[in-house]
């Protein structure tokens, strides 16, 4: 049986493939690489369209020669403006020229160092709250793309927002933002292939408990610590170690 690609709430999906969707924009969605809607598809094809009609608008057109009637107008102003004695306009707008030259790429270069700033900023904190519910490695570039599409830097601080990119999307209560430690919570149980099998709501939290039947204990916590508890739990099982390091912290 093929997979449906979207289904309107989590109650139509048969419960034996709902763990391969994932909630995103008020719909669940094939979580798949390289899956995309019709709607995406065809309002890709739709921009190719409009694009290429917008290119044969420039066909044999010269660009060198576009930029040399520009350059001829710009004397010929300039030409005027000198005969006119305006010549502290001339020697401003040569100013303002040559400032621009210099300033874009440095803006340039300024919006794209904090765009990639930012999007450490963001991967850090939501691998560090990801990381104490039990966060498969293999899952890092994953939750990291998915955190990127929904949180911005306001003020320093990871924040959630809608599709639009304008929205504030709600936490639980519905009046106060949305925490990461919420989103994550929340992909626990929408995306559970992300994390390990024994992660949930007692995986390493922020007590000391620790899933299963191991000890009640967490050995990287100040208040229990125990180096060779420690030793042990990174020789048989690494991931749980890790787990209740970042827990501890």
């Amino acid at each position: 049986m093929a997979l449906k690609y979207k289904y309107a709430n989590k109650q139509e999906i048969p419960a034996e493939l709902q763990s391969f969707y994932v909630e995103r924009d008020g719909a669940w969605l094939l979580d798949a690489d390289g899956v995309v809607s019709q709607t995406k598809l065809d309002e890709f094809r739709q921009n190719n369209i409009t694009l290429t009609n917008q290119l044969k608008r420039f066909e044999g057109i010269d660009p060198d020669a576009v930029r040399q009637l520009a350059d001829d107008k710009r004397k010929l102003e300039e030409a005027a403006q000198l005969k006119a004695g305006e010549v502290d306009k001339v020697l401003a707008a040569r100013l303002k020229a040559e400032l621009d030259k210099v300033h874009a790429p440095v803006v340039a270069e300024r919006d794209a160092l904090h765009g990639r700033l930012t999007a450490i900023q963001i991967d850090q904190a939501v691998v560090n709250e990801a990381t104490k519910r039990g966060l498969r490695p293999t899952a890092l570039t994953d939750i990291t793309a998915r955190a990127r599409m929904t949180f911005k830097l306001v003020n320093g601080v990871p924040q959630a927002f809608e599709a639009d990119g304008q929205t504030v999307r709600m936490g639980k209560d519905g009046v106060s933002p949305m925490t990461l430690a919420e989103w994550v919570d929340a992909l626990v149980s929408d995306a559970p292939h992300l994390f390990e099998a024994n992660a949930g709501g007692g995986a390493a939290g922020s007590g000391g408990g620790v899933t299963g039947n191991r000890s009640a204990k967490n050995p990287f916590r100040k208040e229990t610590f125990n180096f060779t508890e420690q030793m042990k739990l990174q020789k048989t099982d690494p991931a749980l170690a890790a787990r209740l390091k970042a827990a501890a912290n």
